[in-house]
């Protein structure tokens, strides 16, 4: 397993330019530092640049003003170090679960037995063992999502970044999955960043919250979350911060409301 990763985000800005329109401001000065093997939640309202964000730092994108850090190293490209999930599970249909997740260790430079293993036991780590032979159609949506888990986590990267892994399945099947997801999370201590629209699921994962606006995209507040595992969404605390977290949602566009008055 590799060390969990330290990521710093310092100062980071970026600008989209479209011929005749003008210079859209995506982020601006946004700073985040997280700490090896923390689990870390950025929310915030479409548009205000979380999945922009995940794409600087999975390195897919190098065009931005400020600094971008994983262990002291600045983020140059893509790298086995960053794995990502996204809220379409993207397993290839023509090849079955364990050859999915065996396609991620493909420049892994380990051996046949070492990618073997490595693929059995993060099958094993998100409950589908005995469905190795399965094809992308032969499984729910619970279970697609689950293999892709499987598959951002079969390399062990430093760092685990999840784009809304959640946001396509059902309420029942979300909040099992969001469970399978804080257990996994505490077997592997990696560093997982995750993205969601979803206060709750924030509040339920995280050691801390980050609470991004648009227009441009920044922070407006971070939220620790100190209650201890597993957590009560009806417990006082949880509502509380939910509360806190949902008003620093809002907190910009009924500034905006109030002056537009």
């Amino acid at each position: 397993m590799a060390a969990p990763g330290h990521l710093r985000i310092r100062d980071v800005s970026k600008t989209y330019a479209s011929p005749g329109r003008p210079l859209v401001h995506v982020l601006s000065h946004v700073r985040i530092d997280v700490e090896p093997g923390a689990f870390v939640t950025i929310v915030g309202p479409s548009g205000c640049g979380k999945s922009t964000l995940l794409r600087l730092i999975i390195g897919l994108d190098d065009d931005y003003r400020g600094e971008i850090e994983l262990n002291d190293r600045r983020i140059v490209g893509t790298a086995l170090s960053r794995g990502i999930v996204f809220q379409d599970h993207r397993l290839l249909p023509w090849l079955t679960l364990e050859q999915n997740i065996g396609l991620s260790l493909e420049n892994s430079g380990w051996s046949r037995a070492e990618k073997a293993q490595a693929v059995r036991q993060h099958i094993a780590l998100v409950g589908l063992s005995g469905f190795e032979k399965a094809y992308p159609h032969e499984l729910s949506g619970g279970m697609a999502q689950r293999a892709a888990i499987a598959r951002g986590l079969a390399n062990r990267p430093e760092i685990l970044l999840l784009d809304e892994p959640l946001g396509a399945l059902d309420a029942l099947t979300r909040v099992h999955l969001q469970a399978e997801l804080q257990r996994i999370w505490e077997v592997e201590g990696i560093t997982m960043i995750l993205v969601t629209h979803d206060v709750e699921e924030a509040i339920f994962l995280s050691n801390r919250v980050v609470v991004m606006a648009a227009n441009p995209g920044r922070i407006v507040e971070t939220v620790d979350i100190d209650l201890a595992f597993p957590r009560e969404r009806a417990d006082e605390r949880f509502v509380a911060l939910k509360r806190r977290i949902l008003a620093a949602m809002g907190e910009d566009s009924g500034r905006r409301i109030t002056r537009a008055a």
